[in-house]
C-alpha cells in the first residue's frame, strides 16, 4: 500500500496542537507531516516582533517542540525568506502540499499571497486556514457593503449568526512519524537550526520578572483559562477595572501567539455557564457578557487592520495627520521609564517593563497622558508598547492607540482626557497598585498616594518622600496640559 505524499505544516502564530485547523487538515491527508517554523522577521518589517514578544516566542516554540517530541516528531526550525525555505524543503522532502493558518498583518498578507501563488504555480497544494478569529474580516460588512467603523453595530451584526464550530481535538499520535523523521534528517542538509540559533533571548537577562509572571505555551494558556474561569469570570464586569486585583483573563499573550484559540475560550465560557448557573434561562446570558464583548473588540481590531492596512502608522481620520504634536525626546524617555511624577502613570509603565504586560484600564490612562498631557504622537506610544508588551498584537495595539488619540474607528473623542489622579482614586482606592510598582510612595496614605504633591510636608516627611529627589515632581501640570491639548485640538478643527 502506497503512503500518501508528505505535507509541510508551516507554524506561525498558531503554536498549539488543539483546535489548530491547518494541523488537523494536514494530518487528514494521511501522509507524513513535517512541522516547520520559519523565522522570516525581515519580511515583516517594520513590525517584526519586539524584544518582549521575542522572549515569549522562544518559550512558546520550546513548549511546542516538547509537545511534538511526545508524538515522535519535532519542530524543524529555519530562518530566512519563507518562499525560499519552503522551496528547499519541498525539494528534499517530496512533499506535495504546504498548509498554514492565516495571519492578518498587512506585510504578512502580502507575503503570503506571493508564497501561495508561487507554490500553486509549482503544482503544490498551498492552503491557508482560519485558526485565529471567530469570523474572517472579509465576511463582515455593513448595509452599504463597506467595513464597519463603529464597534457596536459590528458586534451586533456578528453575534446574529455567530455559532463557532466545535473545538478540534489535539492529535494523539503523529501519522508516519518514522518517515517524517527520515525527511527531517534530509532537511538538515539545508540548514536546520536550534531554537537558540534564532537569538530570540537577549544577551542580558532583563526578563526574569517576566519569566516569574508567565508560563508561555499551550499548557500555560489552558491553565490561565482555568484560573480565570474559577476565580474571576463571574466578577469580570467589576473586577476588570481594578489593576490591583486579578480581575482580567490575562489570556491576551496566549491568544496572540496562538497557544489558545478564541473558539476554545468561547466554548469554555459556554460550558462554565452550564456548570455554574442552575437557572436554565440564564445559561445563555454569557453571550452578552462583558468578557465576550472583549473578544468582540479583538475581532473588531483585526477587522479594522485588514480593511485599513495603513493605520499602524497613519491615523484613520486623515485630518489628524495635521495635528500639532510636540517633539520632546526627554519627555518620551521619562514616560517610558515611569518617571513622570504622576504615580498611576509610573506604576503602569513600571509594571509593563517588569512583566511585559499592563492592565487594560491603566493602558488607556497611560496612553491618554502621553497623547493629551504630553501631546506626544500616539505612534511613539504604539512603538514602545510594541517593543515591551508580551501581547504586542498589531491589530489591537493600533486600535487601542488610535482610540486613545481620537483618530481611529469608534474612537474616544479627543477632548476625553483621563485624569490619572481621579482615575487612581476610583479604581485603585487604597493605592495598593501604586505602592506595588512605585515603592518610593509605599508609606503614603491613600488620600495622597495618587497625588503626593498635594500632601502636606509633614506627611511627606513621615513617609520619607522627597519630591524632586526620591520621587519626581510631576513633569506637567495636569490641568494646564489638558487645556493646552484642547487648544491644539481646536486649531486642528479650525484648519
Amino acid at each position: 500500500m502506497t503512503t500518501p505524499p508528505a505535507t509541510i505544516l508551516w507554524f506561525r502564530q498558531d503554536l498549539r496542537l488543539t483546535d489548530n485547523s491547518a494541523l488537523i487538515a494536514a494530518l487528514q491527508r494521511g501522509g507524513p507531516v513535517l512541522p516547520v517554523y520559519i523565522d522570516s522577521s525581515a519580511e515583516e518589517a517594520p513590525w517584526a516582533a519586539g524584544a518582549a514578544s521575542r522572549w515569549w516566542l522562544h518559550q512558546s516554540l520550546a513548549s511546542l517542540d516538547q509537545q511534538l517530541r511526545r508524538l515522535d516528531t519535532q519542530l524543524l526550525i529555519r530562518r530566512g525568506s519563507a518562499q525560499q525555505i519552503l522551496d528547499e524543503l519541498l525539494n528534499v522532502s517530496s512533499a506535495t502540499a504546504v498548509y498554514w493558518n492565516r495571519r492578518y498583518e498587512p506585510a504578512v498578507i502580502a507575503r503570503d499571497q506571493l508564497v501561495k501563488a508561487a507554490l500553486r504555480k509549482r503544482g503544490i497544494a498551498a492552503e491557508s486556514f482560519n485558526s485565529a478569529l471567530l469570523v474572517e474580516p472579509w465576511q463582515v460588512q455593513n448595509q452599504a457593503g463597506k467595513p464597519f467603523q463603529v464597534f457596536t453595530p459590528f458586534w451586533r451584526h456578528v453575534m446574529k449568526s455567530l455559532d463557532p464550530p466545535a473545538v478540534l481535538a489535539a492529535p494523539q499520535h503523529w501519522p508516519n512519524a518514522n518517515r517524517a523523521g527520515a525527511y527531517k534528517k534530509r532537511t538538515a542538509a539545508v540548514g536546520q537550526l536550534t531554537l537558540n540559533d534564532l537569538g530570540l533571548l537577549p544577551r542580558i537577562n532583563w526578563y526574569q520578572s517576566m519569566a516569574n509572571t508567565w508560563t508561555p505555551g499551550e499548557q500555560g494558556a489552558a491553565e490561565q483559562l482555568e484560573i480565570f474561569l474559577d476565580a474571576a469570570v463571574l466578577q469580570y464586569d467589576t473586577g476588570r477595572d481594578r489593576p490591583a486585583v486579578r480581575g482580567t483573563s490575562q489570556l491576551s499573550p496566549h491568544l496572540h501567539f496562538g497557544e489558545i484559540s478564541p473558539r476554545q475560550i468561547w466554548h469554555a465560557l459556554a460550558q462554565h455557564a452550564v456548570a455554574s448557573t442552575p437557572d436554565a434561562a440564564q445559561r445563555t446570558g454569557w453571550r452578552g457578557s462583558q468578557y465576550v464583548t472583549e473578544l468582540g473588540w479583538r475581532e473588531f481590531a483585526h477587522h479594522l487592520l485588514f480593511h485599513f492596512p495603513h493605520t499602524p502608522l497613519e491615523p484613520l481620520r486623515t485630518e489628524f495627520a495635521r495635528f500639532p504634536w510636540a517633539q520632546d525626546a526627554a519627555a518620551l524617555r521619562a514616560w517610558q521609564q515611569g518617571r513622570t511624577g504622576v504615580p498611576l502613570i509610573d506604576a503602569g509603565l513600571r509594571e509593563l517593563w517588569a512583566t511585559g504586560w499592563m492592565h487594560n484600564r491603566v493602558r488607556m490612562i497611560v496612553a491618554s497622558f502621553l497623547i493629551k498631557n504630553l501631546r506626544l504622537p500616539w505612534q511613539d506610544g504604539a512603538r514602545w508598547f510594541w517593543d515591551t508588551l508580551v501581547d504586542a498584537d498589531l491589530a489591537s495595539n493600533t486600535m487601542g492607540w488610535q482610540w486613545s488619540a481620537g483618530c481611529g474607528a469608534d474612537a474616544a473623542p479627543y477632548f476625553r482626557i483621563f485624569n490619572p489622579v481621579t482615575q487612581g482614586k476610583r479604581f485603585d482606592p487604597d493605592g495598593s497598585y501604586v505602592r506595588r510598582w512605585v515603592p518610593e510612595l509605599a508609606a503614603l496614605g491613600p488620600k495622597h498616594v495618587h497625588a503626593p504633591w498635594e500632601a502636606p510636608p509633614q506627611e511627606l516627611s513621615a513617609a520619607r518622600v522627597q519630591l524632586g529627589i526620591s520621587y519626581p515632581l510631576p513633569m506637567v501640570d495636569l490641568q494646564i496640559s489638558r487645556a493646552a491639548a484642547l487648544k491644539a485640538f481646536q486649531t486642528l478643527r479650525a484648519s
